[in-house]
């Protein structure tokens, strides 16, 4: 089988891990948590990073550390994974549902503005797949309307919209380290930012509010979440950024490969890199249109017997049931991608014939 997307584990994971056990400096007090917050921040160009459990629990602190709650809106993308949508909920707020662009399958931004209400808190949008928003007009917006944007760039570390880093040109950037990701520590996630005071907050609310007393004691002034990353996973973590650089390469190298082996294919709408942006290609994804002689899932089940593991785009949020009364904009295009969309195996360590015989099956068809 070829995998979708895979860890890759090639560098100082055992030797950092094995300092954290050797020294006994396994939970969320240790060096390598410091030193995780500080590369990661240096890697984004922003003055604060935060270590949190996952990339769930960074997106909810930092709808809290914005203080974003009951009463408040928040318009996000319908096309994707549910997580940031959850936390939204978690926190007492409503989402609002924002359609996406055809090409490039994120928040388009354009749509955003006629969704503005009094209520709404705060703008989130989702670099899906490795290619950024229009970080452009998105702030341009939150600036007009005094927002907050919370950049859910989890499936796009290291891509870049006009040579600024996805995650930092929000207020707040949020990531996910899960095992699927660009790097991973197997669970966990990070905000960074760069307003101090944000990352202070962010700081504070993850470690349930914790003041050490002169005498040792804790004392604790309000309402904390214990969000906090072990020293294990965040020398894993180190490990790991040692290598982004390298992975990322990778993955817009097998990008390119995957892009010559298929284009040209009747049918088949291959993923697009806008002017002024870098998309990482976190995971490589294609368009089955109504031409190509099979059906997108009749695609997946030929691709599955012949080894190969591929996926559907994400459902939409606003159609599922914890979510079907949410407030929508118009969600054309997003209701017809994701009956087309499939995402293809796109692991660091694929190689060249590997892509080829995904493409080959694609080809034969």
């Amino acid at each position: 089988m070829i995998p979708l997307c895979v860890p890759e584990i090639r560098g100082n994971e055992w030797k950092y891990i094995r300092e954290c056990l050797d020294t006994n400096w396994v939970s969320s007090a240790g060096a390598f948590v410091d030193r995780f917050e500080n590369e990661f921040a240096r890697y984004l160009n922003v003055k604060k990073a935060v270590v949190t459990m996952n990339g769930t629990s960074a997106l909810e602190l930092a709808l809290r550390t914005l203080n974003i709650g009951v009463g408040d809106e928040v318009i996000v993308s319908s096309m994707t994974f549910i997580s940031p949508v959850n936390t939204v909920k978690y926190v007492g707020a409503e989402p609002v549902f924002v359609d996406v662009c055809r090409d490039t399958w994120v928040m388009d931004a354009d749509k955003v503005e006629e969704l503005i209400t009094p209520r709404t808190k705060a703008i989130l949008p989702v670099h899906i797949y490795g290619h950024p928003v229009d970080m452009d007009k998105i702030m341009d917006i939150a600036n007009r309307y005094n927002l907050y944007v919370i950049e859910d760039a989890t499936e796009s570390l290291a891509a870049e919209y006009k040579e600024k880093k996805v995650g930092s040109i929000g207020h707040i950037g949020c990531f996910s380290f899960n095992g699927n990701k660009l790097i991973t520590t197997g669970a966990g996630g990070m905000l960074v930012t760069d307003d101090e005071r944000f990352g202070e907050r962010a700081k504070y609310l993850s470690t349930q509010t914790k003041t050490v007393l002169s005498n040792g004691g804790f004392y604790h002034e309000e309402i904390g979440y214990n969000f906090r990353m072990p020293n294990l996973l965040a020398a894993m973590g180190c490990a790991q950024l040692e290598n982004i650089d390298e992975y990322s390469s990778i993955k817009r190298n097998n990008a390119n490969l995957y892009n010559k082996f298929l284009s040209g294919i009747k049918g088949i709408t291959l993923p697009v890199e806008r002017e002024s942006v870098k998309n990482i290609y976190w995971l490589y994804s294609i368009l089955v249109e109504e031409d190509y002689p099979i059906s997108r899932d009749d695609l997946i089940l030929k691709l599955k017997e012949n080894g190969i593991q591929s996926r559907p785009f994400f459902l939409p949020v606003h159609k599922m049931p914890p979510y079907k009364e949410c407030k929508t904009g118009d969600m054309s295009v997003t209701d017809d991608i994701v009956k087309r969309g499939i995402n293809l195996p796109s692991s660091v360590g694929l190689n060249e014939n590997e892509i080829w015989q995904v493409c080959d099956v694609i080809k034969d068809i």
